[in-house]
């Protein structure tokens, strides 16, 4: 896809001093009108009011963790690429968050020397500067760099080593789908009200179901959060072995949901509530009540479960902020083995 020549305008997007207190920040941002998803004619200006929009319900749920960029800078259909280290030309006015790279062992689990990727000119051996997207003005800034979908990992600042939930990826491998994937999330929150867990779910954006089980306990670990899921997901996998899979491997994965707990570990992430996806469509991992995906999971229809951005802001101004208790709620975990 041929670049446009850009073409910049300078916005006013509201944010918040180093004191707390809010200011106005003054943006310089371009291309408005390059379409972001050709299939549905969304522009990168809608994009961007968007984040405006969602950013009261979405910045709790992005502060003080440690984010990774999945840019796409000519729009979906264009070439894409992850950033986790905070680009140089970043504000001044915008903080970070450091998180060791995945393998070097200074929170996680080491990995041989010789596995680790040698670090390019100029960057640390062993960590790496997370932007902080703490106000609306960041997340503009970062939309404006074509970071349609926001990564983010389960701890925060300043611990980012201690998990503040759980996370149980349903990945459903054909012919499953968003539909076999509610079925599974009924019968892990079965589990969860034997052990008296509250979990909250939301789409993935894509073909897949997240579940959440908030910590938010100081003393939690990776190891605790990794165990316990790997723990549910293979007792999942022996009661029900024609609908559940617990390891990756593809073979096993036809037709049956894969409960994804490998994504308890320091340095994976997962999408963010609220943010896009790079879909034919603008898709959102958008929270759910328990009641739809009860419904779904009774015979419902996969696009009963799939929402785009119009479709989010009208659900926020309806429910509020249905992910909330992953903020607040604090939950002990059981251990099961």
């Amino acid at each position: 896809m041929a670049k446009t020549e850009s073409k910049r305008q300078t916005v006013q997007v509201p944010g918040v001093a180093a004191d707390g207190e809010p200011v106005v920040r003054q943006l310089s941002v371009s291309n408005l009108d390059k379409v972001y998803w050709p299939h549905t004619g969304t522009t990168k200006a809608a994009f961007l009011n968007y984040l405006v929009a969602v950013a009261p319900v979405m910045l709790p749920h992005l502060a003080g963790r440690p984010v990774t960029l999945k840019r796409y800078p000519e729009g979906v259909e264009g070439g894409s690429f992850f950033e986790k280290r905070c680009p140089p030309h970043k504000p001044d006015w915008l903080t970070t968050t450091t998180l060791p790279k995945r393998g070097t062992g200074r929170w996680g689990r080491p990995i041989p020397e010789e596995e680790r990727r040698k670090p390019r000119p100029g960057e640390r051996e062993d960590l790496v500067e997370h932007c902080n997207l703490t106000d609306t003005a960041a997340l503009v800034w970062a939309g404006n760099l074509g970071a349609i979908e926001l990564h983010v990992t389960m701890g925060k600042a300043p611990r980012p080593d201690n998990p503040r939930a759980v996370v149980f990826d349903l990945d459903p491998g054909a012919p499953a789908d968003v539909i076999t994937c509610a079925q599974v999330a009924m019968r892990l929150r079965e589990v969860f009200d034997r052990l008296s867990l509250t979990a909250v779910p939301k789409t993935s954006g894509g073909k897949g179901l997240q579940l959440y089980v908030p910590v938010n306990q100081d003393g939690t670990t990776y190891d605790d959060t990794s165990d316990f899921s790997r723990d549910v997901a293979q007792l999942l996998e022996r009661v029900h072995p024609e609908l559940v899979v617990s390891t990756q491997t593809k073979t096993e994965r036809v037709g049956r949901v894969l409960i994804d707990w490998y994504q308890n570990t320091l340095t994976k992430t997962t999408v963010c509530v609220y943010s896009p996806r790079a879909r034919e469509r603008p898709t959102v991992s958008t929270p759910l009540t328990w009641d739809e995906v009860a419904d779904a999971a009774e015979g419902g229809d996969a696009d009963d479960l799939r929402f785009e951005m119009d479709d989010v802001l009208e659900r926020v101004e309806r429910h509020g902020d249905l992910f909330a208790p992953v903020e607040e709620l604090a939950q002990e975990l059981p251990r099961l083995g």
